[in-house]
């Protein structure tokens, strides 16, 4: 691969996006896809799911999963995180608890007027997190080949530069 994101970098980048689209399987094999919101803790992403939606009836009958987070809207600053594997539940109430604070503190602020409805939503509809445990990454970078713009000056010496033909 010409431009990997691995490691820290790779940590960063996920840990700093907003969207993750993620794909998981029905019982009758068509594919249920929808973005969601995520966080990022130890090296994990964690996925917030409200009520008795399709990708949690997915994730509880433990089929595949698979999720992207991509930016970029050319070559030159385009990265992609593929993850694929299966989801883990977080059945840890201070882990679930430490989860919804990233969430508060990644999309919210103090006062926020939508973070009292979202939390709340959380509340009545049973919001569960679950833990994407990877079995393939693929990751990719191509700001690192990228070259960034810049303005050059070379100073030729006298000879190349006054001549005549």
């Amino acid at each position: 691969m010409a431009a990997p994101l691995e490691g820290r970098k790779r940590w960063a980048y996920l840990a700093r996006e907003k969207n993750i689209r993620i794909a998981s399987l029905n019982e009758n094999g068509t594919i249920h896809i929808s973005s969601a919101w995520y966080v990022v803790r130890d090296e994990t992403v964690y996925i917030p799911i409200d009520g008795p939606s399709e990708h949690a009836v997915n994730f509880e009958a433990k089929r595949a999963v698979s999720a992207m987070v991509d930016s970029g809207d050319e070559y030159t600053t385009m990265c992609s995180v593929r993850i694929q594997g299966s989801v883990s539940l977080v059945k840890d109430p201070a882990l679930f608890e430490s989860l919804q604070d990233l969430v508060f503190q990644k999309y919210f602020y103090p006062g926020h007027p939508y973070s009292d409805p979202y939390f709340q939503l959380g509340q009545t509809s049973g919001r569960k997190y679950y833990a994407l445990v990877p079995e393939e990454i693929v990751a990719v970078d191509a700001r690192e080949t990228a070259s960034p713009p810049a303005v050059e000056s070379h100073l030729l010496p006298k000879s190349a530069t006054d001549r005549r033909i």
